[in-house]
């Protein structure tokens, strides 16, 4: 079964910055579009960010545009969330995935492929 990895999680202030990275072992999805994820508890999943199957386009949630980039690298399968000016609203387990599409998207519905998680923690 094909799965996303994420790293890159934990436990930061706000204002802090920090990187997660998704990778898929032994597969790869350069045609596909990859998304960032969120959950907080209690809260539903929510879309952070998104970035095409070139790396030209990229689409983020208001909550985030201006503090988070995403981007991938091919060569090494692997796409980044990169975090800046982190508040405790960012707090949640964030999931990377991949959709069959050459476009943006951002409904999780159209998310084929997810990983596990990875947990961030932003104190204030």
């Amino acid at each position: 079964q094909v799965q996303l990895v994420e790293s890159g999680g934990g436990s930061v202030q706000a204002g802090d910055s920090l990187r997660l990275s998704c990778v898929a072992p032994g597969r790869t999805f350069s045609t596909h579009a990859m998304g960032w994820f969120r959950q907080a508890p209690g809260k539903e999943r929510e879309f952070v960010g998104v970035i095409g199957w070139s790396g030209g386009s990229t689409s983020y949630a208001d909550s985030v545009k201006g503090r988070f980039t995403i981007s991938r690298e091919k060569a090494k399968n692997t796409v980044y969330l990169q975090m800046n000016s982190l508040k405790p609203e960012d707090s949640a387990v964030y999931y990377c995935a991949a959709a069959p599409t050459l476009g943006i998207v951002v409904s999780s519905y159209e998310y084929k492929y997810w990983g596990q998680g990875t947990q961030v923690t932003v104190s204030s």
